[in-house]
């Protein structure tokens, strides 16, 4: 296995590890690093990622009709699905009061999933798109874990510290190890793309559209802007 993907899959792991050391990002208004991080990987998706998803449905699905589109509108729509269904398993506003086991673990779970899926893709994303294709999405993915990780933090709190960093930190090794073991066709690698895609501009979108996180819009654009400008010039 290429150097260059585990120590992609080494720095999305170590944002889980070192979640107790991010509490500077909790606080309201919200972070301009976090609003940052979210337009960074909002504009992979939108810049780099969507383009790619045309390519794929040209090749895998004869380029007639919008399957690969679908498919990342039913990422968007399970994460948001997901999201509501823990939110209404709240008792009270206060963040740190704990929830129900069955919430905390089936979040979890979905997540580990998406950190898994995001492993996966790295060994495909050197092959496609060379090692500067992989640091994009490397790059991309760690700030998006980053805005995940705070997002989780705020629903369960030291019971996420406690167990759930550490089940996120090695789904992306897990999915690197399952990469080694199979082997999927374009269409498949699409449809994981797409789903992939779906989930990123949900998940980003729920963190940062709240109005009591008190957003940073400009932060939000400037990162998105910038990195766009890179995907758009330099690769």
């Amino acid at each position: 296995m290429e150097i260059a993907v585990i120590t992609a899959a080494l720095a999305m792991a170590l944002v889980h590890v070192f979640s107790p050391k991010l509490t500077f990002l909790n606080a309201i208004p919200r972070s301009r690093w976090l609003s940052a991080a979210g337009g960074i990987s909002t504009a992979y998706v939108f810049v780099h990622l969507l383009p790619e998803l045309a390519h794929h449905q040209a090749e895998a699905f004869s380029g007639a009709g919008a399957e690969i589109f679908l498919i990342a509108l039913v990422g968007l729509m399970t994460f948001y699905g997901l999201e509501r269904w823990a939110k209404s398993h709240a008792e009270a506003d206060d963040r740190h009061q704990a929830l129900p086991a069955s919430s905390f673990w089936l979040h979890l779970t979905a997540f580990a999933i998406y950190n898994l899926l995001i492993g996966y893709l790295l060994p495909e994303r050197l092959e496609d798109d060379g090692a500067g294709g992989l640091a994009i999405y490397a790059f991309a993915m760690v700030l998006h874990f980053v805005v995940n990780d705070r997002g989780l933090y705020a629903h369960y709190g030291p019971r996420y510290l406690k167990e759930g960093r550490w089940v996120l930190a090695a789904a992306p090794f897990a999915g690197l190890a399952l990469g080694e073991l199979t082997e999927l066709p374009p269409f498949a690698i699409g449809a994981l793309l797409a789903f992939l895609g779906g989930g990123v501009i949900l998940n980003v979108m729920k963190e940062e559209l709240p109005e009591e996180r008190q957003s940073r819009f400009w932060a939000f654009a400037t990162g998105a802007a910038a990195y766009a400008a890179v995907l758009f010039f330099f690769v």
